[in-house]
Parts: structure tokens; sequence; C-alpha cells
């Protein structure tokens, strides 16, 4: 028969606080794992497992590659790394950064959703922007259960909002309740529910180990990876969607959004830059001709210098108001 026994838990900022509420109600005798992925930094040493450990019934440690998954046992993951599973054992793979993150919770979840299917509960806490959405409606469609923090008392509730929006079936409630449904779910028995995508195998696979032969990447869209500029698919989960390069980056519409705000802003600013140097030359172009007594070229360089200098004032606004709007 099969059993709820692996937990996904995903966040961001914001997410240590309702973390440690959620453990402090898992019984030492879960009869489930607990993988956990929050947002770090590259090169952080993270004390993580350890700040859980000390509110945790349940042993808790850092993940280590090729580890089997174990019930009753709290996996963290480590910077700069993705935590992911490959069948019945733990990954951590330094693959295709995903919505611009590593570790991804988006990358996580669609692990689980993979191999684990129906087994799963995923669980998505505070954080910003939309990581772990369209990995909880994988999990979903593979027949797992969808758990999600209140946004209402969420500190940060972009991730539990944007996690409500694809998955509104998702069971929603506080940090300590939801410590209590996972408690409660782990180990009930499940139906079989359907297999994975291919796009999901593929995905799985490039994360995993950097290849698959799957085919059915997702349908191609006229975008570019902001990344490294190769071509985009759009892979769709019940409401959910997400884009995926050919090389395994992949975005969330709101990871996507901001990545191509802050191509616009670099394209202003050296857009800025060139306009400034054009008027700098123009300026040179003036004062030679001033003193070889040629008035009229020299209106003319005077004239494009004017012109030059209020686009360049223009593209100056328009460019701290994409960085304005990307805040937002």
């Amino acid at each position: 028969m099969t059993r709820r026994d692996v937990v996904v838990i995903g966040g961001s900022a914001g997410a240590h606080k309702p973390l440690t509420q959620l453990l402090s109600r898992l019984p030492a005798d879960l009869p489930a794992a607990v993988l956990v992925v929050l947002h770090l930094a590259p090169g952080a040493r993270s004390t993580l497992a350890e700040m859980l450990g000390s509110a945790c019934a349940l042993p808790v440690r850092t993940a280590a590659d090729g580890e089997p998954i174990r019930t009753g046992q709290v996996y963290v993951g480590a910077a700069d790394r993705h935590l992911v599973v490959d069948g019945d054992v733990l990954r951590l793979s330094d693959g295709p950064r995903q919505n611009r993150v590593r570790p991804a919770v988006d990358a996580l979840f669609r692990a689980v959703a993979r191999w684990c299917g129906p087994r799963a509960i995923g669980v998505v806490l505070s954080g910003s922007l939309d990581d772990g959405a369209a990995g909880l409606a994988a999990i979903v469609a593979g027949g797992g259960l969808a758990l999600v923090q209140d946004p209402a008392e969420a500190r940060f509730p972009g991730m539990p909002r944007a996690a409500l929006r694809v998955v509104p079936q998702a069971v929603t409630a506080s940090a300590l309740d939801l410590g209590d449904l996972v408690a409660g779910s782990a180990g009930q028995p499940t139906g079989a529910g359907e297999g994975p995508q291919e796009a999901l195998r593929w995905e799985t696979d490039m994360i995993a180990d950097g290849s698959s032969d799957a085919r059915d990447r997702g349908e191609p869209v006229a975008l570019g990876c902001p990344e490294c500029h190769g071509g985009m698919y759009v892979v769709r989960t019940g409401r959910a969607a997400h884009y995926v390069c050919h090389v395994g980056h992949s975005y969330s519409p709101q990871t996507l959004l901001a990545a191509r705000d802050n191509g616009l802003e670099e394209a202003l600013w050296t857009a800025v830059s060139v306009l400034q140097e054009k008027v700098m030359i123009l300026r040179e172009l003036i004062d030679q001709a001033e003193k070889a007594g040629e008035a009229e070229v020299a209106r003319g360089y005077r004239a494009e210098a004017d012109r030059t200098s209020a686009a360049a004032a223009l593209l100056q606004e328009q460019a701290a108001g994409s960085r304005r709007t990307a805040a937002r």
C-alpha cells in the first residue's frame, strides 16, 4: 500500500520562524522523511540544521549527496547546491539555477513529484516572488498533498499567494497548524496518482546528472534565457506555468519578469552611457569647429549635442523608474 512518507518544505525570506514552528510539532516517530530547502546565499555557511535541531524532536542534518532517504529524519539543503531526489537517494547538484537561485524550491518539489508521486506532501512557507508554485502544482498533479502557510501570517506572502494562485485546492493554515497537518497526514495511505510528464523527467534529469533523453520539453516560445540566451520552452502543469531553456535554467513567471526588469535596466544604463559619451565627443567637435571659425558647423554639432543630452536624461529617468517597478 502506498503511504505518504516524503515531506518537502520550501521557503525564502521570513521562513525561518514558521519552519521552526512547523518542525516543533512533528513527533520523533514521524513515519516520513522531511526535506527542507530555504534560499541561501552562495558560499554561505549555513547553521540552519543546528538551529532546527534544537527545536525539533527529529534528528536534523545537512543533506549529503547519495544519502538514502530514511523516514524519521530531517534533511536540510546546502548553500549553492540544489537538493533533489533521484529514486530513493538524495542528490546535491550544482546544475543550472532555477528561478535565479540554487538551491531552488521548485527543483526539489519537481524531483519529488517525479519520483514519489502520491507519497509526497509539499509545503510552501513565507517568501517573495513565486518559487515553489510550479513545483507544488507538479506534486498535486502526481497525487500528492499541498499545504501552504496562511499568507496573512507569512512575513513575506508572495510565495504562499503564488502557490495558492495555481493550486487553489491547497490547505492553508498557520505554521503551527501546518505541523499538525503534516504529522496527521504522514504515513496515511494514498492513491496511485498519475505518472510524471515527459518534460518533468527531462528537467529532473538535467538537474540530477546534466543529461536527459526526453524529447518533450514543453512548448517552444519566442523567449531567450536571461542567463545563457538559449531558446526556451513553456511547461504547463494545471494552472501553473514555468519556462525552461535547453540546458536547464528554469524560471517561474515572476522570476522571469524580474530577470527581464534587470536586463532592461542594464540596457537602459548602457544606452545612457553611450549617449553621454557621444555628447563628450560632440563637445570636442564643437570646440574644434569654433576655433576654425566654422560657426555653422559648430551650431550643427551643438544642436545634436543638445538632442543627445535630452535623450540621455530621458533614458536615465526611465532606468531609475524600471528599478522602482522591479522593486515592487
